[in-house]
């Protein structure tokens, strides 16, 4: 499948799991997530309530009163992801408000519906919340460009099943988190050695049989697998 990847946002680097922006693909490091976007056309399916000339959220100034009065006219926590393999159950945690309240928005524009599980690192994670064409694109800018404090706890560590946000590395002293991407740890031992530098904001209820399943697709030199993980989720309560 060619794919040829353009910039959004920033570009990042994770020790685990990150969200990543590059001019052309690389091997990747088993101990990082990246995101690429191509520009592939396929037809538009849905479109956020913002548009890229007025984003949803206009400045990282207003992000956090704007999560905030969201996340409390939004209070839902459980969330389901459907996919050709199954389906995975997640409870968001109410500790990781800005987190736990991005997604839900991001749930409810439908953004996810557009995405796929684009990354599946064996034994590692399967990270998911890009596309390879161009409305993920448009669709990150309609959303707006932010990144989200990290809210990283102690007693929320990469264990297996953790649901974890992927972050930006260039420049990312305070470990800020993409605000689009995630992905579940699926290794029986963990990934604690990027506890602390991602943010751990839920947990896998129901379904790490599916994600184990994931976790043994065939994939590119890129681990993009080779037959797509596409996804839609949906707000359970």
């Amino acid at each position: 499948m060619y794919r040829s990847i353009i910039f959004l946002l920033l570009i990042p680097i994770c020790l685990g799991c990150q969200d990543t922006k590059s001019t052309k693909k690389e091997t990747p490091n088993p101990a990082v997530i990246t995101d690429t976007i191509s520009e592939k056309k396929e037809p538009e399916i849905q479109h956020p309530k913002g548009t890229p000339e007025n984003p949803m959220i206009a400045s990282q100034a207003e992000l956090k009163p704007f999560l905030k009065k969201y996340g409390e006219e939004n209070p839902e926590t459980k969330i389901r992801i459907i996919t050709r393999f199954g389906n995975i159950e997640v409870e968001l945690f109410k500790d990781t408000p800005l987190h736990r309240a991005n997604f839900i928005m991001l749930v409810k524009n439908e953004y996810f519906n557009t995405t796929q599980f684009h990354r599946v690192s064996p034994d590692f994670v399967v990270q998911g919340g890009n596309n390879d064409t161009r409305t993920t694109a448009r669709n990150r800018q309609a959303m707006g460009k932010y990144l989200l404090p990290n809210e990283a706890k102690k007693h929320h560590p990469h264990t297996r099943g953790a649901f974890s946000a992927a972050k930006y590395s260039e420049q990312n002293i305070s470990k800020a988190s993409s605000p689009f991407e995630f992905f579940i740890v699926q290794s029986h031992r963990g990934a604690h050695h990027i506890d602390g530098e991602h943010t751990v904001f839920g947990r896998v209820t129901k379904g790490m049989s599916v994600v184990d399943e994931m976790n043994k697709v065939s994939v590119d030199g890129t681990e993009w697998p080779e037959e797509n993980i596409y996804m839609k989720i949906e707000i359970i309560e």
